[in-house]
């Protein structure tokens, strides 16, 4: 058995918390196939869980300063696993959900609903109407929209998803309003 075969996982982060990059490169080697499998399971679509997989390492790597020795390592790795495969497939059913049914409605705010009323972004918050108009005018994806919003792409995401929300709920009260 390998000196290497003997160091926990534990001892290995607690390595590449410090900057010891061969440490990762042994938890990647012991994990990966782990990580693939357990996404495999839960995530059909072969890009999606690609993209997820490597944001996951992603992650740990940018987490890799706030984990504790005292914590088991194959737990800290999945919970990250799990959390980053949540996000994304909200994300994925979050646009498919949005973007298809409100894309032709405010893509061109000038286009008129069926009450014959113009879409007015005006009435969004200053915040969700630059981030409708980022997304849907100017095709931007969330990591642009969020450098251009100085946030996450996470919150741009959020924006974008809660101004759809106030457009449909403007819309949907508008059309059952008549008008002389």
């Amino acid at each position: 058995m390998s000196q290497a075969d003997a160091t926990s996982d534990e001892e290995f982060m607690t390595a590449y918390r410090l900057g010891d990059e061969h440490a990762f490169e042994r938890l990647y080697l012991r994990h990966s196939a782990k990580v693939w499998s357990y996404l495999g399971k839960r995530v059909p679509d072969p890009v999606l869980r690609e993209d997820i997989f490597q944001a996951v390492f992603l992650k740990l790597h940018r987490s890799r300063r706030q984990y504790d020795s005292k914590q088991l390592f194959l737990p800290w790795l999945f919970t990250i696993c799990r959390t980053v495969m949540i996000d994304a497939l909200r994300a994925k059913r979050l646009e498919e959900v949005t973007e298809p049914e409100v894309l032709d409605s405010i893509a061109a705010p000038e286009v008129e609903n069926n009450a014959n009323r113009p879409i007015d972004l005006d009435s969004l918050v200053p915040l969700q109407k630059v981030a409708i108009e980022l997304r849907y005018s100017e095709e931007k994806s969330f990591e642009e929209i969020a450098t251009a919003l100085r946030t996450s792409p996470s919150n741009a995401r959020q924006l974008v998803s809660r101004g759809v929300r106030a457009l449909r709920t403007l819309l949907a009260g508008s059309e059952g309003k008549t008008h002389d």
